[in-house]
């Protein structure tokens, strides 16, 4: 691929993070919605087999002829699987706010896996880290200081989103995004089958909350996650986990336009430095090729 063309896909890549962060972000409404008729694990399920079938006919359709790797979309679905399954239990005891910034912390694990696999990191990276870190913690920590059990686990959930990212961020550069996201979709709604049938659904709470584990099953879980994938085949991993931190000023940017919720000036502030951070992180290096030596 040459340089202009691989510029046009790294452009085209950075939107399509920016929409999955969009849409991620803007979800938060329906979430909480749809945990109001079913359990963590029955929410999980559906939303992985629904993004599932919504994806079918668009791989058969429209997926290009590029191979997708049965290994990969495997790998990815059970450790989706498994951030999804700690990170939804956890939501119903968390505070919202304080589960939102430390979930937010594979913002942090991914360029740690990516310095242990041995990626070298430009400067302007490793500060635009700390930078978003920091946004965050203004934007969405609240009653951080009290230390609690469930803490522990969405650091542990954090961390195997992070994992998530860099297995994708492997995989997506030679398969079809499509194919891949199909895939791991199918595995994560499989492997949390049992713990659905464990908690004993009806299916007239199913029926009475279909509207957002609908939209959650297609819009976000379908769609977004992959755009997400779509997004790696030419964004490294580090920058890509920026971009996708920014669903947090979504998130916030929702709760006004939706809820009709007001922003302190403290929350102002953590979005304003989020930006900062992702823009900087866009900032090529001195080689001029911040794409090519992170990840």
């Amino acid at each position: 691929m040459d340089k202009t063309a691989f510029k046009k896909l790294y452009i085209y890549c950075n939107i399509s993070l920016v929409l999955a962060a969009f849409i991620s972000g803007l979800s938060f409404v329906a979430q909480k919605l749809g945990m109001q008729y079913v359990g963590p694990f029955t929410f999980n399920t559906l939303r992985c087999l629904i993004g599932t079938m919504a994806l079918f006919p668009v791989m058969f359709f429209y997926s290009t002829n590029q191979k997708y790797s049965l290994k990969g979309g495997i790998l990815a679905g059970i450790v989706l699987f498994i951030a999804f399954s700690i990170n939804q239990y956890c939501m119903i005891y968390a505070d919202a706010g304080k589960a939102g910034f430390i979930t937010s912390l594979y913002i942090l694990f991914v360029p740690v896996i990516a310095i242990f696999l041995k990626h070298k990191l430009a400067s302007n990276i490793i500060l635009s880290i700390f930078i978003a870190i920091i946004g965050l913690y203004l934007l969405c920590a609240k009653g951080i200081a009290q230390f609690e059990v469930w803490d522990i686990f969405l650091l542990i959930s954090a961390f195997f989103f992070a994992l998530h990212i860099i297995i994708v961020s492997h995989y997506s550069k030679k398969s079809d995004a499509i194919k891949l996201s199909t895939l791991q979709l199918l595995t994560a709604g499989v492997l949390s089958l049992p713990l659905m049938i464990y908690e004993q659904p009806t299916l007239n709470l199913i029926l009475a909350g279909w509207k957002p584990i609908l939209f959650i099953g297609v819009v976000v879980t379908g769609v977004a996650y992959t755009l997400q994938i779509f997004g790696h085949k030419a964004t490294k991993a580090v920058i890509a986990t920026l971009i996708l931190s920014s669903e947090a000023v979504f998130a916030v940017i929702g709760g006004v336009l939706i809820l009709g919720e007001t922003l302190s000036i403290k929350e102002i502030v953590g979005c304003l430095i989020m930006l900062i951070a992702i823009v900087l992180s866009q900032i090529p290096n001195k080689g001029g090729k911040n794409e090519k030596t992170n990840n």
